[in-house]
């Protein structure tokens, strides 16, 4: 809706000339009556490059804390100590409404365009002008994550007065007047106009910092592995290299030159380059990115709204990792069991190593990770039994045991000239591709069949104000009717990511027991594009079946199935096709992932993993935090790779 404007010139200096000298006097004349506030391992060439390259990133974050994290730009770190209100927190703005309606008290709601089909929240109330030329002013804190509708209606019959549409910005100063177009027509058109009063911050310098740090510490690694290729210097480094050693042996009783050299050239073998090891690096760089990906947005990512899960549907940074880790995971037992199997083992022996690792993973999920030990003892009344390890214990169980079942104990070998090459991949796991699809049908009759106390069939809406207020209890249709009918309300997750913007009411777990059939066929797929654009119609909430990470739908697994797989096909061949990247430093992380995500989630409340901050309203500073949280780990990574310490279950 387009802002209207002032009738006449002279009545706009008029009133500009009224604001200055009454509205001013009004606004401070509110503010001492007290605002209102609204809701609102092994050696690799390289090595002393890739040493000082991580030292450095242990240290990046430090420089994102001097550049953009406690100390925001001069001006801006002033304005962030004398603009914000007592009651203002991070992502919100000041909006003082002034109404110039004589006798004519108003009600100020809003919608954020990001709710679908959700109903105005009311922020308050604005209280009439009782003497023309003494507009009355309220003020309120407004959200800034995404553009906001202001409806102004009327306190007594709640007739709307006036809309208007505006994108804030975080610790911007704003006024909404209320006037009328005409004065002398009392009965006439309203005019809304937002002015700004003072300018926003912008809150995403703190990224630009923290990009242009790592961008610098990836050159100045580049530059120093071509420094170390020169002549002299491989020269220099040789010499003082075998100085360094002569003085070890001379002064030491324990080994001799034959164990050094031994233990040199074991150093040099790296996984995936080097004829002895098949493991492919790409897999574990690969699973190392999605690693590192979910502890930095586990940890906050900055409060930043795209690093935090999507509140129903649609795709965020957060949304991408887990579903990656699933697709690797199912890729990595694809090539583990079958190799196992061509290699003549016992089908028995596998199936047993597949049934310790799945029970093993989900007791870790339940009593290692899903409790807050900070809050006290483990109470078994309020246990969480879903999770994201559990997910992954019974999606690794199930595609396992068809890999067993399903699998052949020799390699396929067909001509890719022949008719059929393009669906080989159908033809010879066709076994497989019927339990998916059975999978499939299952959580389809589940999901749109089965009746819900009090909600229609096939509901996927998020309840709450969602659906125009309708179906408030209604989260998560069957998915979380499920959930809650056998595990009970207390069990599952309490604080979904639709709680804020919906105004939810209902626990509801994302890793729900229906979305486990999904994230099963999410592990067995590769590329299904096509798919993902006729179920979603390529709109956010008006498909068939939006993209949804809560309930895994499967609109959001073939979507996520398509990044996967090409991302992975880069990967490959950047890593070991053509060698241009050794997978540092995400591949030191995918070599420890279990030991990883468990002592990222048991240690997240410790330093220096979190801290106190100085200020929990801004953004460079808890970027920063979860920055530097991010890197220890990847450093802690990266020792146990040299140590040769891998945890596997």
């Amino acid at each position: 809706m387009k802002r209207r404007v002032w009738p006449a010139e002279d009545e706009k200096r008029r009133r500009r000339k009224q604001r200055g000298s009454v509205g001013q006097s009004g606004a401070r004349r509110q503010q001492q009556q007290g605002s209102r506030a609204g809701a609102a391992g092994p050696m690799e060439p390289g090595g002393l490059s890739v040493k000082l390259g991580l030292g450095a990133a242990l240290l990046s974050a430090l420089t994102v804390l001097l550049v953009g994290g406690l100390k925001l730009p001069g001006a801006v770190s002033q304005e962030l100590s004398e603009r914000r209100p007592r009651k203002l927190e991070m992502d919100q703005a000041v909006l003082r409404v002034c109404n110039e309606l004589l006798h004519e008290n108003l009600v100020v709601s809003w919608l954020s365009d990001h709710c679908y089909q959700c109903l105005y929240q009311e922020l308050g109330n604005v209280p009439a002008e009782e003497h023309v030329g003494h507009p009355r002013n309220s003020t309120f804190a407004i959200d800034t994550k995404h553009p906001v509708t202001l409806q102004v209606n009327s306190s007594e019959d709640r007739q709307e007065v006036c809309r208007v549409r505006e994108s804030f910005g975080e610790l911007g100063h704003y006024s909404l007047w209320v006037v009328k177009a005409n004065l002398s027509n009392a009965s006439g058109p309203v005019n809304c106009k937002i002015i700004i009063d003072h300018e926003a911050i912008n809150n995403n310098l703190p990224i630009l910092y923290a990009f242009l740090v790592f961008v610098g510490l990836a050159i100045l690694k580049c530059l120093l592995q071509l420094i170390l290729r020169l002549r002299p210097v491989r020269n220099l480094m040789f010499r003082f290299s075998n100085r360094v050693e002569m003085e070890r042996l001379i002064n030491s009783e324990l080994g001799s030159p034959n164990r050094v050299n031994d233990h040199t050239n074991r150093g040099n073998l790296v996984p995936g380059r080097n004829p002895i090891s098949s493991r492919l690096r790409s897999l574990d760089t690969f699973r190392g990115l999605a690693l590192v990906t979910m502890i930095f947005v586990n940890y906050g990512g900055g409060r930043y709204w795209f690093f935090k899960h999507e509140s129903w549907n649609g795709l965020t940074v957060a949304d991408l990792v887990f579903p990656w880790f699933v697709f690797i995971m199912g890729t990595s037992v694809a090539l583990s069991l079958s190799s196992a199997l061509q290699a003549n083992r016992s089908r028995w022996k596998l199936l047993g190593k597949v049934a310790w690792r799945t029970a093993a993973l989900i007791l870790l999920g339940i009593f290692i990770i899903n409790p807050n030990y900070c809050k006290g003892p483990l109470s078994w009344d309020t246990l969480r039994i879903p999770g994201v390890l559990q997910r992954l214990g019974l999606t690794y169980g199930v595609i396992a045991v068809m890999e067993l079942l399903c699998g052949k104990c020799w390699p396929e070998i067909h001509s890719l000239d022949s008719w059929w090459s393009p669906v080989r991949d159908v033809l010879i796991y066709w076994p497989q591709w019927i339990l998916i699809l059975l999978l499939e049908c299952i959580w389809l009759c589940l999901t749109f069949l089965l009746p819900v106390p009090g909600c229609p069939r096939g509901y996927l809406g998020p309840g709450g104000i969602g659906d125009f207020g309708q179906f408030v209890n209604c989260t998560g249709g069957a998915a979380g009717y499920i959930d809650r009918w056998l595990f009970g309300e207390k069990h599952i997750y309490q604080h979904p990511s639709c709680k804020i913007l919906y105004h939810t009411t209902m626990p509801f777990d994302p890793e729900n027991l229906l979305g486990l059939i999904n994230s099963i066929v999410m592990a067995f797929l590769g590329l299904q594009g096509v798919i993902s654009a006729i179920l979603t119609k390529c709109s956010k909430d008006h498909g068939f079946i939006p993209v949804n990470k809560n309930l895994w739908s499967i609109s959001y697994v073939t979507t996520l199935s398509s990044f996967a797989y090409v991302l992975l096909l880069l990967i490959y061949f950047m890593v070991d096709v053509k060698k241009y990247w050794t997978g540092a430093p995400f591949f030191y992380p995918g070599m420890n992932s279990i030991l990883l995500y468990i002592g990222h989630e048991v240690f997240e409340h410790y330093f220096p993993f979190r801290w106190k901050m100085l200020n929990d309203y801004s953004h460079g500073e808890h970027l920063t935090q979860n920055l530097l949280a991010t890197t220890i780990w990847v450093f802690i990574s990266y020792i146990l790779y040299r140590k040769k310490i891998f945890w596997k279950i």
